[in-house]
């Protein structure tokens, strides 16, 4: 004998039943025999639970009992009876005359085993399965929080809940009546319904969320249904004509509880022996591979739902091993919103976990930044504004990668490269990425560093960031002397406009150096006279203009400034090369002085003759850069034209500060 599962008595378990349905359904028998002195004459067995009837109330009511006592007075249920004893002791004891109590925890359960027993009005008007029936429809599908117990009581009772539509009618029931939620204008002027629009330039939270959902309680009931209801519910409430806006969060919410929450993942990790053989991953695989095949695509998508969603999934997915189909329509959800991500949102491996240079994370945003690009390649309205947001991101997300010390200079540059030169407008993401790379590889050589840093283009980087390059011991000397040479004209053209502004602010617009738009008051003075001609009209000058007096005394203190620092940096780097100049000589003279044999001594004059050659043409001397695999000769000469260049910027710097620093006095006059 069978013992009965706890899950068959709690199908029909509710806590608004009586605790002693099995003594009233005695105390029924027992008024039977003595109002028709006839003894119990039919035995039922439910499982492991005998019960003692009379026969004629239970034919005159089931089909099933009519067919199966004509010849037995015995009968045992099947195993797959619904609701197990507990509910066919209801069902007795409705037999017997009694009010059956029905309530939204058992009446799923009474209708499935009325239906077992075929007690339908085919054998007595007003039978069970309509009395069912009407409860159902006139109560419990009228409720939400009724409804949805009743939903997750024909979770237990498959395969007749769904044979007779009872899941069916629920689902469409709460749908409607969430549509309902989402229309009704008095609940939603004062709480709007969540969504997920205000997220969709954050960094994904799963805790965030968390919080969000619990906003909206309609929302969070349905997040809690098993994934194949869910699914459904999900169908219906766009089959009714929700807005993608509002379904899409709730698909959000649901896969961040179930797939994305760590919690869930320790707690079936925990409770492992009861999700079954496929184990914690499988169970968690199923759920996501029907959380995608959900989700919209294309433009419907579009700020709908955040690209860090998509992330945290495709992550996700990447750990279960889903199906490549999968992950293709994640990576193409992600490539269409790129531009709308952040650098947190990027795979990266798990600390501890394999090298990243070798890693599916960095494979997989390799093939996402290949195919944004790609896709952009054929297409002329592209903002560019995107282009280079997604190029910034992607050196933030290098300078992550560039610490690796797997990672190797040719692997390091073809990174690089996956994004065209036109996207990066500002180069400074990518010397800080470089920089990072060079900083945790002290030993890399000066060509595999020259080679990193051609990508950089000083021509891109601000002011700051080319004093910052200057000062870098760890970059190359070619790309010094760029930086030097990009700031020495910026300095240029700041005192140039200094020197343009206190010429309009003394004279006028008389030389028509200066445009309206960048003078916008020049129209409005005279022409032929200047605003300190005289000090009683000082107080009539307008205050636009005295504004313009302060900002032209700004901005030529911080032209000095930054003169004297590059000048400072000049001066040092001339000490350098001058040293590395006489280095260089003292190599020579050693190098004669050497006793060799007689080729080398034939190799030697050669040298020598070479050496004075060189001496004609360059008098000064000759030094290098940091370009190691060139002669000491090109060495000496580019460290000539070197010093020439110093010298030239040093003289035309000292000039400009000879001139400039009289120039404020007259302006305090």
């Amino acid at each position: 004998m069978e013992v009965a599962s706890p899950k068959d008595y709690s199908v029909a378990s509710s806590p608004f039943s009586s605790p002693n349905i099995g003594a009233l359904l005695k105390i029924k028998v027992i008024t039977w025999s003595q109002q028709t002195g006839l003894p119990v004459s039919v035995r039922v067995r439910v499982k492991d639970k005998m019960f003692n009837l009379h026969k004629f109330p239970l034919t005159s009511k089931s089909g099933y009992f009519k067919r199966r006592l004509n010849d037995t007075s015995e009968v045992e249920l099947p195993e797959t009876f619904p609701g197990g004893p507990e509910t066919f002791e209801m069902i007795a004891l409705f037999v017997y005359g009694s009010s059956t109590l029905i309530d939204p925890f058992n009446v799923v359960a009474l209708r499935c085993a009325a239906e077992f027993l075929e007690m339908t009005e085919d054998h007595r008007s007003g039978n069970l399965c309509e009395r069912f029936d009407l409860y159902l429809n006139q109560v419990v599908l009228q409720s939400w929080d009724d409804t949805l117990i009743a939903l997750q009581r024909c979770q237990m009772l498959l395969p007749w809940s769904e044979d007779l539509l009872l899941a069916s009618r629920c689902i469409e029931s709460l749908a409607f009546m969430a549509c309902m939620e989402v229309l009704d204008p008095e609940r939603r002027r004062d709480t709007p319904v969540v969504t997920v629009e205000e997220f969709a330039s954050q960094a994904w939270s799963c805790e965030i969320m968390k919080d969000v959902v619990n906003q909206d309680l309609w929302m969070k009931d349905l997040i809690a249904l098993p994934f194949d209801f869910f699914k459904r519910v999900t169908g219906s409430l766009r089959k009714q004509g929700m807005k993608e806006k509002y379904v899409s969060p709730i698909i959000v919410f649901y896969a961040n509880k179930w797939v994305l929450s760590k919690k869930t993942r320790q707690f079936w990790e925990s409770s492992c022996d009861k999700i079954g053989d496929g184990g914690v991953n499988s169970k968690a695989s199923v759920i996501l591979q029907g959380v995608v095949d959900l989700l919209p695509v294309g433009d419907k998508a579009r700020k709908v739902i955040p690209v860090g969603f998509y992330f945290a999934l495709l992550s996700r997915s990447l750990e279960l091993g889903l199906r490549t189909e999968s992950k293709a329509k994640l990576q193409d959800q992600i490539t269409l919103l790129l531009h709308f991500a952040q650098v947190e949102d990027f795979l990266l491996p798990e600390s501890g976990a394999e090298s990243m240079s070798s890693s599916m994370e960095l494979v997989t945003m390799e093939s996402i930044i290949s195919a944004y690009v790609a896709s952009n390649s054929h297409v002329n309205h592209t903002p560019e504004a995107s282009n280079c947001r997604v190029a910034g991101l992607w050196d933030a997300y290098l300078f992550n990668v560039a610490a690796d010390p797997d990672i190797g200079p040719k692997r390091f540059m073809e990174l690089i490269e996956r994004v065209p030169p036109s996207y990066r407008q500002n180069h400074y993401p990518l010397y800080k990425t470089i920089n990072s790379f060079l900083k945790t590889r002290p030993g890399i050589s000066q060509d595999d560093k020259g080679a990193v840093c051609k990508y950089l283009d000083c021509q891109r980087l601000s002011q700051e960031a080319c004093i910052e390059v200057v000062q870098n011991e760890l970059m190359p000397l070619r790309l010094i002397v760029q930086a030097l040479f990009v700031q020495q004209l910026n300095t240029h053209k700041a005192f140039k406009e200094c020197s343009d502004s206190f010429r309009y602010a003394q004279y006028g617009d008389i030389s028509g150096s200066l445009s309206s738009s960048r003078c916008p008051y020049s129209a409005s003075q005279n022409l032929g006279e200047s605003p300190y001609t005289g000090e009683p009209e000082l107080s009539g000058r307008p205050l636009s203009f005295l504004l313009q007096k302060d900002n032209v005394m700004q901005n030529f203190k911080s032209s000095t400034t930054e003169y004297e620092s590059t000048s400072f940096r000049i001066q040092n780097l001339e000490q350098e090369l001058m040293s590395l100049k006489r280095s260089l000589q003292l190599h020579n003279i050693v190098t004669k002085a050497e006793p060799n044999l007689i080729k080398s001594q034939k190799m030697k004059s050669c040298g020598l003759e070479t050496r004075s050659v060189s001496k004609r043409r360059n008098p000064i001397g000759q030094a290098t850069s940091c370009i190691s695999s060139v002669n000491f000769a090109s060495q000496r000469r580019y460290a000539s034209r070197l010093l020439k260049v110093f010298r030239h910027i040093t003289l035309f710097g000292s000039r400009k500060l000879k001139r400039k620093p009289g120039t404020p006095s007259q302006l305090s006059k």
